[in-house]
């Protein structure tokens, strides 16, 4: 695969297949990517064509700009829904990919950040924007069933559910006096699962599918 340009449209479904794959870890072959993706290049024509860099290597491909969708890609670790890439300046190898920028935008749904967080959690939409969380807890010796809704942003790059309200299903004195600690339990802060370093969460949002996110990173390497 070292010398692999063998026609522009060979190129682009290399680079298209190789983009999804890598950039949700699945270079283990262990992954299924549902709905084939597409990708699309700047070229002679379009007027706002990137220049190559100077010291591109024979052993890599390069390409302006680069557009996929998919419906559906699943991993081991991770699955999103609806997703939209679009990757600048990328450097394509047998070692890995490198992007100048890549962003991204997708559905997580609420399934796979649930099984990050263990435990039995179950994460849903509680309406007007807020997330429900409930989870199985131990306070002060007493298992519990904490309920909460909370609040979702990007911060820092990670997930951030912070609890408004919180209902530990006993009396209101029970609750007040554990609420504190419950609170603790069900503030959940995650990175995204199944992308790579150097990818951030900018914006989130709740939705009936789950988390509505939108990714960006500068100088994102990708290795094979």
């Amino acid at each position: 695969m070292k010398h692999f340009l063998l026609g522009v449209g060979a190129t682009l479904a290399t680079l298209a297949l190789a983009l999804v794959v890598l950039l949700l870890t699945l270079g283990s072959g262990d992954g299924e990517t549902i709905a084939a993706p597409s990708a699309t290049a700047s070229g002679p024509g379009t007027g706002t064509e990137p220049q190559p860099p100077a010291d591109l290597t024979t052993d890599e491909t390069w390409l302006g700009t680069v557009d996929l969708r998919g419906s559906d890609i699943v991993s081991a670790d991770a699955t999103l829904t609806d997703v939209v890439a679009t990757g600048s300046g990328v450097r394509f190898s047998e070692s890995g990919l490198r992007a100048e920028r890549l962003d991204l935008d997708a559905t997580l749904p609420f399934a796979t950040v649930a099984t990050q967080i263990g435990d039995g959690a179950r994460l849903y939409d509680a309406g007007d924007g807020l997330a429900g969380i409930e989870r199985a807890v131990t306070i002060l010796g007493r298992d519990l069933t904490v309920r909460a809704e909370g609040t979702v942003v990007a911060d820092g790059g990670q997930l951030l559910i912070e609890p408004r309200t919180v209902d530990l299903g006993g009396p209101d004195f029970l609750d007040s006096a554990l609420s504190s600690l419950a609170r603790s339990l069900v503030t959940i802060r995650q990175p995204v699962p199944g992308v790579p370093d150097g990818l951030a969460l900018t914006d989130v949002a709740v939705t009936p599918a789950g988390f509505d996110a939108s990714l960006s990173g500068t100088d994102v390497t990708i290795g094979r």
